[in-house]
C-alpha cells in the first residue's frame, strides 16, 4: 500500500480526525500570515531593511509601508481564483499540495528579505499560496462532512485561523524583548515561522483520499464511495446509499468549469438545465457581498488597530501588546462556540444575531470612546469598559460571521465548480479586508473612534439583507441546495418555497435509483455485494 493510500490503512475516526487535522494546518497558515504583518512592521530592523523608515523604527513612508502588507491580498486573489480551478480540475488534495509549495516558497522568501522590491514578490507568492489554501480547504471539509455536522466541522477547523493570529501577536510579544527590539531575530523568525506548517502541508496532504464529490464529479464512482463509506463510519449504511445516489444523480448534470466560466457566471450568463446549475451568478454575487459584509461589520479595524485603540484607551505599550494579543486569542473561544451553534441554530440566525450583536457593542464601544474624549480626566475609568466591548465583539464575530461567511460558498455551488465557485467568497474577503486596511487609517484619522458609530450602522443594515437575500443551508444536503436557486426571485422566501416544491426531487431520485444502483454495482464493487 503506497503513501498516497495511506488513509486506508485509518478508520472511520482516524481519517476523520487526520482531515480535520491537515485542514487545520491549512487553515492555521492563513491566520498566522494574516497577523504577522503586525509583529513585522513594528521591529525596527525590518523598517530600516525594507526602506520605510528611520533606525529607530519610525515609518516615514505609511504608503509604502501599506503596500507591502496589501499586495498580498492581490497574490491571495489571484491564488483563490486559479486554485478553485485547479481543485476542480485536479482534484482538492492536489490543489492544496501546490498551494502549500507556494506558501512554503513564499514563506520562505520573506524571511530571505533584503530590499523592499525583494519583499513585495514575496508576499505576491505567499499571497497566491494562502489564496490556494483558503479556498480550497473549506471545500473539502464541506464535501466530506455530513449535512447536519459541515458548519461544525468547518467550525472547529476555522478555530485554527484564530489561534495562527495569536501566535503571531504572541510570538511578536516575546521576540520584542530580545536587544530591546532591535534584532533581526524578531522579524526574520516571525516570518519564517509560517513555513513549518507549510513544510507538514506539503509532506502529509497527500496521504489523505479526495473528497468523495469531486471523485464522483470526474467519473470516479467507485473510489468515491470506498472515501464515504470510510469518512461515514466504515460500513455500508442505507445513509450512505442515499448520499452516494444523491452525489452520483447530480454527477450526470456537471460540467467542467473554466477560467472564462467565472464571466459568464458573474454576468448571469452560465446557468445550465439542471436543478444544481441555476442562476449562479446571483449564487457568486451573494458569496462575495457576504465576505465584503463580514469585513465591513469592524472586524479588521480591531484586528490590525486594536494597539492604537488601546492606547486611546490610556495603556502602556505593554499592556497594548499583550491585551491585542488577548483580543485575538478570545477568537478562539469565539470559534468554538460558533461549532456549538451553527448547524443547531441555521447561517441565518447567526448572521442574523452576530449582526445585531455588533451593532450593539460598536455603538456601546463608540459612546465609551465619545465619553472619554469629552472627559479626558475620567479615561482611566472609561478605559476598562473599551477593553470589555473590544473582547465582545471578537468574541461575537467569531462565533457568527466567522465561521458563517467561509461556510456559505462552499454551500451554494455545484461539485464540479465548489471549489471555483468558493474563489467569488475568498475573493469578497481579500477585497474587504484590503479595502478596509486601505481606508481604516483614513476613516480613524478623520473620525477617530466615533468611526465606530458608522460600523454599528452598518451591521444594522446587514440584519434585513441577510433576512430578504441569503437562504438557509443547514442540515441540507449538498445535492440538494440548488433547489434554492431555481426561482427568479432573488428573496429567501421564494427560495424557500422552492425548495419546499423541488427539494425532495433530489431524494426521490437517489432514493428510487439506490436499488438499480446496488444492482449494477454488484459486480464492480464488492462492498454493495
Amino acid at each position: 500500500m503506497g503513501f498516497t493510500t495511506f488513509w486506508k490503512r485509518l478508520n472511520a475516526t482516524q481519517l476523520n480526525i487526520a482531515i480535520q487535522t491537515f485542514s487545520l494546518v491549512a487553515i492555521f497558515f492563513e491566520g498566522y500570515d494574516q497577523g504577522v504583518m503586525g509583529g513585522v512592521n513594528a521591529s525596527p530592523r525590518y523598517v530600516q531593511e525594507v526602506g520605510i523608515g528611520l533606525p529607530d523604527g519610525t515609518v516615514t513612508n505609511t504608503t509604502h509601508q501599506g503596500g507591502i502588507v496589501s499586495v498580498y491580498y492581490l497574490g491571495a486573489i489571484f491564488g483563490c481564483f486559479a486554485g478553485g480551478w485547479v481543485a476542480d480540475r485536479i482534484g482538492r488534495v492536489n490543489a492544496i499540495f501546490i498551494g502549500s509549495m507556494f506558501a512554503m516558497v513564499g514563506g520562505a522568501l520573506q524571511a530571505a528579505t533584503q530590499s523592499s522590491n525583494f519583499i513585495l514578490g514575496a508576499r505576491v507568492v505567499t499571497g497566491i499560496g494562502t489564496g490556494v489554501l483558503t479556498g480550497v480547504t473549506p471545500v473539502l471539509v464541506s464535501e466530506v462532512s455530513s449535512a447536519g455536522h459541515r458548519g461544525q466541522f468547518l467550525g472547529y477547523v476555522f478555530i485554527a485561523n484564530y489561534l495562527g493570529i495569536s501566535v503571531a501577536y504572541w510570538l511578536s510579544f516575546g521576540l520584542s524583548f530580545i536587544d530591546n527590539g532591535f534584532s533581526d531575530i524578531r522579524w526574520r523568525f516571525l516570518l519564517a515561522f509560517q513555513c513549518i506548517f507549510a513544510i507538514l502541508l506539503f509532506i502529509g496532504i497527500k496521504m489523505l483520499p479526495d473528497s468523495p464529490r469531486y471523485l464522483a464529479s470526474v467519473g470516479r464512482n467507485k473510489e468515491a464511495l470506498e472515501v464515504l463509506i470510510q469518512v461515514r463510519g466504515g460500513h455500508l449504511t442505507l445513509a450512505v446509499e442515499k448520499e452516494y445516489a444523491e452525489i452520483l444523480e447530480m454527477s450526470k448534470h456537471g460540467r467542467k468549469s473554466s477560467p472564462t466560466e467565472f464571466l459568464r457566471i458573474l454576468s448571469g450568463r452560465a446557468n445550465g438545465t439542471g436543478i444544481n446549475d441555476q442562476h449562479l451568478g446571483r449564487r457568486a454575487w451573494l458569496c462575495l457581498w457576504l465576505q465584503i459584509m463580514a469585513s465591513w461589520t469592524g472586524i479588521t479595524a480591531v484586528t490590525a488597530y486594536s494597539p492604537v485603540l488601546l492606547s486611546q484607551a490610556g495603556y502602556s505599550s505593554i499592556k497594548q501588546n499583550g491585551l491585542a494579543g488577548g483580543l485575538n486569542t478570545i477568537g478562539i473561544v469565539g470559534t468554538i462556540i460558533s461549532a456549538q451553534i451553527v448547524d443547531r441554530l441555521g447561517r441565518r440566525r447567526c448572521l442574523m444575531g452576530g449582526a445585531f450583536g455588533l451593532f450593539m457593542v460598536n455603538l456601546i464601544a463608540a459612546s465609551v470612546y465619545e465619553g472619554s474624549r469629552s472627559h479626558p480626566e475620567k479615561a482611566a475609568s472609561f478605559a476598562p469598559a473599551a477593553v470589555a466591548m473590544l473582547f465582545l465583539f471578537n468574541l461575537i464575530y467569531a462565533a457568527t460571521w466567522g465561521t458563517v461567511a467561509f461556510l456559505l460558498p462552499t454551500e451554494f455551488f455545484p461539485s464540479e465548480m465548489r471549489a471555483q465557485g468558493n474563489g467569488f467568497g475568498i475573493t469578497g474577503w481579500a477585497i474587504g479586508v484590503g479595502w478596509t486596511t486601505l481606508v481604516n487609517p483614513i476613516m480613524f484619522g478623520a473620525l477617530t473612534s466615533r468611526t465606530y458609530f458608522l460600523f454599528a450602522g452598518l451591521n444594522l443594515l446587514w440584519v434585513p439583507i441577510v433576512y430578504l437575500f441569503y437562504p438557509e443551508t443547514a442540515d441540507r444536503s449538498l445535492e440538494s441546495i440548488g433547489a434554492l436557486f431555481l426561482p427568479d426571485s432573488p428573496f429567501n422566501s421564494a427560495m424557500e418555497q422552492s425548495y419546499r416544491e423541488n427539494g425532495i426531487i433530489v431524494a426521490d431520485k437517489a432514493i428510487g435509483g439506490i436499488v438499480d444502483k446496488r444492482n449494477s454495482d454488484k459486480e464492480s464493487s464488492p462492498e454493495l455485494a
